[in-house]
């Protein structure tokens, strides 16, 4: 666990966002204060989810496919990991923010896309690589 992310967020009401992490995306907890925060694994990473009473703020930036929601956060996923997770949200009443798309196509960053929010909003990318190995190769 030595390289595991860690991220804590402010979740709303825990009871709720469990529902959206461990019934939508299949995601397993672990460690909690109850009524306070309690970590959920994030595909090998600690998210950490805090009790609050405010809501997430966002707004949009341009980025190469259009307008993006930030602040975000995510995870990529292996190709097969990554289906059955669009199929559980599919199969949910969470709608997309925005729905699975795919960049840079044709180039050795191709990646399928999509992003969602939590019942707190906080924003959610998802995606694949086609070739995950280059996800840090210099381009400049």
């Amino acid at each position: 666990m030595a390289n595991t992310f860690h991220l804590a967020v402010p979740a709303g009401d825990i009871p709720t966002a469990l529902k959206f992490y461990k019934d939508i995306l299949g995601c397993k907890t672990g460690n909690q204060e109850e009524g306070h925060w309690i970590d959920v694994d994030f595909w090998g990473n600690e998210l950490t989810l805090h009790q609050t009473e405010t809501r997430q703020n966002r707004e949009r930036h341009h980025v190469d496919m259009g307008d993006v929601c930030v602040p975000h956060f995510g995870v990529h996923l292996d190709e097969d990991v990554f289906q059955n997770v669009k199929k559980r949200i599919e199969a949910s009443d969470i709608d997309y923010l925005d729905k699975p798309y795919r960049r840079f196509k044709g180039t050795e960053f191709e990646q399928e896309t999509f992003f969602v929010e939590d019942p707190n909003g906080n924003v959610l990318e998802i995606k694949t690589m086609t070739n995950p190995e280059v996800l840090f190769k210099v381009t400049n």
